[in-house]
């Protein structure tokens, strides 16, 4: 059970932070840069949630909780010692349960012509917007994967780049299904 009654502690106050194990990092290093950055996707969302309802808003909500557990996640580096408890991780049924929510989200859209444009609705642009912002988490993550002293679960990267992908087609959805995206169109402005 998280229980926060201070807010401010000091103990950042030099540029340091603590991962979940109590680990001291850097404000600037890589792990803490990629739970950062999943924390504003999840600010994002926030942010679009202002302009959904319905089955929509709900598959938000369940996003942003599971972007909480993914921050988890990737702030409990695994530890060749045990933890005094069971640290919080993403599992195949949260990127499983992202797979069903796209297609049900795709199967109203029609086949796309050209790119779109982030626009249209309020809420399409802010899903644009936390799309990009989570594609950037993903790039920190797969960086943070590839350095030999870090591990980073494969269920979190496949989470994160599912995640893009659902963002992607609720932004087209809250188009009135694709009726409304703003599509790209080559050399317009030549």
């Amino acid at each position: 059970m998280v229980k926060l009654n201070k807010i401010y502690t000091r103990t950042g106050d030099n540029g340091t932070t603590a991962l979940a194990d109590g680990q001291r990092r850097s404000k600037a290093d890589l792990r803490v840069e990629t739970y950062g950055t999943v924390d504003e996707t999840n600010a994002c969302l926030g942010l679009v949630r202002l302009h959904t309802t319905g089955a929509l808003d709900g598959m938000l909500g369940a996003i942003q909780n599971d972007l909480f557990d993914l921050g988890a996640d990737l702030a409990t580096p695994p530890s060749p010692e045990p933890l005094p408890y069971e640290p919080l991780r993403i599992v195949a049924s949260q990127v499983e349960r992202l797979e069903r929510d796209i297609d049900a989200v795709n199967a109203a859209i029609p086949p796309l012509k050209s790119f779109v444009l982030p626009g249209g609705s309020p809420a399409s642009a802010a899903l644009h917007l936390a799309r990009t912002v989570c594609r950037r988490a993903e790039r920190l993550a797969v960086a943070l994967a590839a350095d030999e002293n870090e591990i980073v679960s494969p269920e979190a990267l496949r989470y994160l780049n599912r995640l893009s992908d659902f963002l992607f087609v609720a932004g087209r959805a809250a188009n009135a299904d694709g009726a409304d995206d703003v599509l790209w169109v080559p050399g317009a402005n030549r």
